[in-house]
């Protein structure tokens, strides 16, 4: 196949394939709406947040809109930075066998055409951020920076995940920024237990592409570790966990908030005691389900700020 037909390699069978127009469909695979599992992950830390900050607030009358708009500025904003890395990695993505078949490494969207369509999704992200107070407004523009340099790190360090989960994570922040006005302690500690996540998760996807990296010269955790992984993703996940706590004790939750933390920590360790680093299938199927244990924790969050208000 070729054009807007081809397919992705590594997101068959999904409703962009199959039902979406055929002049869409390479423009939706660069926003990955073909496989939304990222823009998922980056919604969870923003969902905690705000879920934490109306609790500590005593206040979850405006969690429904702000949940909504968390929502939509995740997906958007998740496809413009997916588009920025399409760009900037377009020479390495050809070079390995599960990029290869990407939009632009596949001719079907030139670098002129993905930059424009980059600048429709960030004007859709910044209507959504302008809802909200300065101090939110201020916080999500710092962002970008980080998001910016991201792709460049894979290339320079060990440790991309590290950005990434600096990226990735700063939905923790904003949940405070928008309820609170501030950022501070409780927000500080959720930020940094969700960046440790994020380096535990992020190393198991890049495990699908470990042999190819290393042809090729790109840097990850996952070809640091190697068989310690293991140990690796124990250490991470625990000082997530122990890091979130931190942040929940901080706030005064209470057993809702707790529960949803054990649970929490729960699938984590299911997760590394699954883990089979030599199973690229099995890898994606474990990295995709971080959005299980980020919802069971937002569970927890918001029946904790539901209680508090009652």
């Amino acid at each position: 196949m070729s054009g807007a037909t081809a397919r992705v390699a590594d997101a068959t069978g999904n409703w962009v394939d199959n039902r979406a127009p055929l002049w869409s469909r390479p423009y939706l695979r660069l926003s990955r709406l073909d496989r939304p599992i990222g823009s998922w992950l980056l919604l969870m830390p923003c969902w905690w947040s705000a879920a934490l900050a109306a609790g500590v607030a005593h206040d979850p009358s405006r969690l429904p809109l702000i949940l909504a708009l968390f929502f939509i500025g995740a997906f958007v904003m998740r496809g413009a930075g997916c588009t920025w890395n399409d760009i900037t990695d377009r020479d390495l993505d050809a070079l390995v066998e599960r990029t290869r078949s990407r939009p632009i490494p596949a001719g079907q969207v030139s670098v002129p055409q993905a930059m424009a369509f980059l600048v429709v999704q960030a004007l859709i992200g910044l209507a959504v951020l302008l809802q909200f107070n300065r101090t939110a407004v201020a916080t999500g523009i710092a962002s970008l920076v980080i998001v910016a340099v991201y792709p460049f790190m894979k290339r320079i360090t060990w440790w991309p995940q590290i950005v990434l989960g600096l990226a990735f994570s700063w939905g923790a922040l904003m949940g405070f920024a928008v309820i609170r006005q501030r950022i501070d302690a409780t927000a500080l500690m959720l930020y940094a237990g969700s960046i440790a996540w994020v380096i535990g998760y992020d190393t198991i996807y890049a495990h699908q592409d470990s042999e190819d990296d290393a042809l090729i010269g790109i840097k990850s955790t996952a070809l640091l570790f190697g068989a310690r992984t293991g140990p690796a993703l124990m250490a991470f996940y625990a000082a997530a966990v122990a890091l979130i706590g931190v942040s929940l004790a901080l706030a005064e939750a209470r057993w809702p908030a707790w529960i949803g933390l054990a649970a929490f920590a729960a699938h984590l360790a299911w997760q590394v005691a699954r883990l089979d680093i030599s199973n690229p299938a099995l890898c994606l199927r474990i990295f995709k389900s971080n959005r299980d244990a980020g919802l069971l924790l937002f569970a927890g969050l918001l029946a904790d700020a539901v209680m508090r208000a009652a």
